[in-house]
């Protein structure tokens, strides 16, 4: 067993005044064992680099061809076995752990002794011969062994390890330590957003840019946005909500095919699928349309799930997706009838709209102004998104025919005005892509951006588009036919990684700071 004196109940300051002094007590006996080393010359702090020659699944996976080799590897002590005059303990590097066995007569009385005073969590660097032990496991034979970092604080212990889910968020850095599923999901999530660039670049031509975050205008989208202020400017600005408008300039500008990944920020509630700061991929073709941007999300979906997992079907939270191309297609209105009942292809008034919500159960006074679309929309939203069996089937769905209302930035379907050329995709009955032909007329434009700022400053809505007229403005030079695509990168990493919250797939994600007494 370790002879670290591990504490069993995890690395946070509990309730309870005995605990906070028991790690209190801990940590004070590492920082003595700190000043010991410090005084004898060996300070750990002042180690500057260690060559890394091999990491742990390396050796494991090529044992063949490297055993009786000399490697040099690094990592954080994870278990510990003093043994009289021989020791063995694993190290934890980024790709997993590997034994090792150190003698004392082999690194010398001295440092053998200043070996069985580290502690679980210090950071060490080893060259030594790659073996196996007598029950077949490959280790690393130790002949130097050198202390590279001490680890003040006390890690959990590996029985219980680090479960409380505000703790594991709060502090990521132990829970990456203590939990190889939390290990994984994060080299998971960067393998996903490297093919999600590398299916946009060299499967179609795209060209990665990086627009403001800070903005005048918050528009791209309807949220609410975070605003700050400016002090050289003397005006208030905004955290971007989405990277459409400025992508699309882009477009105009000739840049025909561009895209952005990166963070948007949303000042709206917090839950298992939604957190203020996420990360938003957008991308915009000229002279593509729908169609052409219901291919590119579904190859980009579908090749990520194969680089990740290694198959089509998704396994999430016990349910089954199969990605492979093309997936089925729902129009709204259909899905409302399918739902509700109420047939709004037969309905052609706002009036007659507003009457057959209510006599399903809307709310008279939320209804009263809301156009024939708007409550088409709102009913989607309402009675149809969870509705089981519509959007969670085993095939994602694209959803089609978005009222013009909902939609200012997206252009009329030509053969129902009411409607545009829009689609929301769905997996597990989450909306992960919002996709537009996209609306390139710019009196139609300016018309939408009028109505919505109306609506915005009557308070009808306060998630309404702003009024931005440096983007009618570029519209009015020429923006080709355009197709544009976003992904919430964050859902589609947790549909990827089988993970159920937002919070597991975001490394920091955001949290309500801790209060002291």
């Amino acid at each position: 067993m370790s002879t670290d004196n591990q504490n069993t109940k995890g690395n946070a300051a509990p309730e309870g005044q005995a605990y906070a002094e028991d790690v209190s007590e801990q940590r004070q006996i590492r920082r003595e064992k700190l000043k010991a080393l410090q005084e004898a010359g060996r300070n750990p702090f002042l180690q500057e680099t260690w060559d890394v020659t091999a990491h742990s699944r390396d050796i494991k996976d090529n044992y063949v061809a490297m055993e009786d080799e000399e490697v040099s590897i690094a990592g954080r002590i994870m278990t510990k076995r003093v043994m009289g005059k021989a020791s063995f303990f694993d190290i934890q590097d980024k790709q997993g752990r590997i034994q090792c066995y150190v003698k004392r007569d082999e690194i010398g009385t001295e440092e053998y002794k200043w070996f069985k005073t580290y502690d679980i969590g210090d950071i060490v660097g080893i060259r030594g011969i790659v073996f196996k032990t007598r029950t077949e496991e490959i280790s690393v034979h130790v002949h130097e062994l050198v202390l590279l970092t001490k680890s003040i604080q006390v890690l959990p212990d590996k029985w219980s390890g680090l479960k409380d889910p505000d703790l594991r968020y709060r502090e990521r850095y132990v829970d990456l330590i203590m939990n190889e599923k939390v290990r994984d999901t994060f080299i998971k999530r960067a393998k996903i957003e490297h093919e999600i660039r590398r299916v946009l670049e060299e499967d179609y031509g795209f060209l990665e840019v990086t627009t403001p975050t800070l903005a005048t205008i918050a528009g791209g989208g309807n949220a609410r946005p975070f605003i700050t202020h400016h002090n050289t400017l003397d005006i208030d600005m905004y955290l971007r909500i989405a990277t459409e408008l400025y992508l699309k300039r882009c477009i105009v500008g000739g840049l025909d095919r561009v895209y952005e990944m990166g963070k948007v920020f949303r000042n709206e509630g917090m839950d298992q699928r939604h957190n203020p700061e996420f990360t938003s991929m957008e991308c915009y073709m000229a002279y593509g349309n729908l169609e052409s941007v219901m291919d590119v999300v579904e190859q980009i979906v579908y090749k990520c799930q194969m680089a990740v997992n290694g198959t089509p079907i998704i396994s999430y939270q016990g349910k089954e997706f199969d990605v492979t191309p093309p997936w089925n297609r729902l129009d709204m209105t259909d899905g409302v009838k399918q739902i509700t009942g109420i047939d709004f292809h037969k309905i052609d008034s706002d009036e007659d709209a507003r009457r057959a919500a209510i006599d399903y159960g809307m709310d008279p006074e939320a209804v009263k102004d809301w156009t024939r679309g708007k409550i088409i929309a709102e009913m989607f939203e309402d009675y149809c998104e969870d509705a089981p069996g519509l959007l969670d089937g085993r095939i994602p769905v694209f959803v089609t025919g978005h009222p013009v209302e909902v939609s200012p930035l997206a252009k009329r379907d030509p053969e129902d005005p009411r409607i545009t050329r829009r689609f929301e995709v769905y997996i597990n009955g989450w909306e992960v892509g919002n996709a537009f032909s996209e609306l390139n007329d710019p009196i139609d434009q300016y018309e939408r951006f009028a109505e919505q700022q109306r609506e915005l400053d009557l308070g009808l809505d306060d998630e309404a588009h702003p009024m931005d007229r440096d983007f009618v403005n570029a519209l009015e030079v020429g923006m080709p036919p355009t197709g544009g695509l976003g992904i919430g990168v964050d859902r589609l990493v947790m549909l990827l990684t089988d993970e159920p919250s937002i919070r597991d797939v975001i490394l920091f994600p955001t949290m309500k700071p801790l209060t002291s007494e």
